[in-house]
C-alpha cells in the first residue's frame, strides 16, 4: 500500500470528474436539506448542476448512490497505509480517522455529517449501507492483511475486519443526536475498546 505522497497526480480528466462528482453530490445534498430526500428527483438534482439526468447516472447508479457515495474512502486508505509500521492494524487505524478529519475544512465536515445523518433517517440508505458490510469487512480484511503480513482470507483476519466493523457501527446505530466531532470520539473510543481485549 502506497503513501499519499506516492499516488501518481491525477490527470485534468480525472480532476474534471471529481468537480462534477463533488457538485452532483453537494447540490443533491442541499435539495435534500431544503425539500427532503423522497420530495427530490434526479432530475432536480441534474438541473441544480446544470447537467443531464443521463450525466447524473453516469456518476451515481441511483438517487440513493449520491448520497452513499464517499470521497473520503480513497484518503483513509492511503492515511492508513502511511501510519507508522509498528502500529497494530487498530492502531493505525484510530491514526488515519483522526488524520483525515483533522485535515477537514469546518464545511467537509458538516457535510459528512449531514450525509451520516441522512443515511440513518432514509430507511432506504440505511438498508443500502448494511447491505454494504460485507465488501467493507473485504476491504478491512485486506487493509489488516497487508500490516499484519497474513492473507486476507485467514479466518483470525476476517474476525478481526468483522471486530473492527462492529465498533465503527456501534455509534452509529446508538443514535446521532451529537456532532460529528462527538461521533468521531464515540468511534475511536470503541476501536480504543477493542484493542483493549473488551474488558468489561
Amino acid at each position: 500500500m502506497s503513501s499519499r505522497g506516492k499516488d501518481p497526480i491525477p490527470g485534468l480528466r480525472e480532476r474534471k470528474k471529481a468537480k462534477t462528482r463533488a457538485a452532483i453530490q453537494r447540490h443533491a445534498l442541499r435539495l435534500f436539506r431544503e425539500q427532503g430526500y423522497d420530495a427530490t428527483t434526479v432530475e432536480q438534482i441534474a438541473a441544480a448542476v446544470e447537467v443531464s439526468p443521463s450525466t447524473f447516472f453516469r456518476y451515481f447508479p441511483t438517487k440513493e448512490d449520491v448520497v452513499l457515495y464517499d470521497d473520503l474512502d480513497p484518503v483513509l486508505i492511503a492515511a492508513f497505509g502511511a501510519q507508522p509500521g509498528d502500529l497494530t492494524p487498530i492502531q493505525a487505524l484510530r491514526g488515519a480517522l483522526r488524520a483525515v478529519f483533522a485535515g477537514l475544512s469546518a464545511d467537509q465536515m458538516t457535510e459528512q455529517w449531514e450525509r451520516m445523518r441522512l443515511i440513518l433517517a432514509i430507511p432506504e440508505l440505511r438498508m443500502r449501507m448494511l447491505d454494504q458490510f460485507a465488501s467493507m469487512i473485504d476491504l478491512v480484511a485486506d487493509l489488516v492483511a497487508r500490516r499484519s503480513g497474513r492473507g486476507a482470507d485467514d479466518i483470525a483476519v476476517r474476525a478481526y475486519a468483522g471486530a473492527i466493523m462492529g465498533a465503527l457501527l456501534a455509534p452509529v446505530f446508538a443514535g446521532t443526536g451529537e456532532t460529528l466531532p462527538e461521533f468521531l470520539a464515540r468511534m475511536d473510543a470503541g476501536l480504543a475498546f477493542l484493542e483493549a481485549g473488551l474488558p468489561l
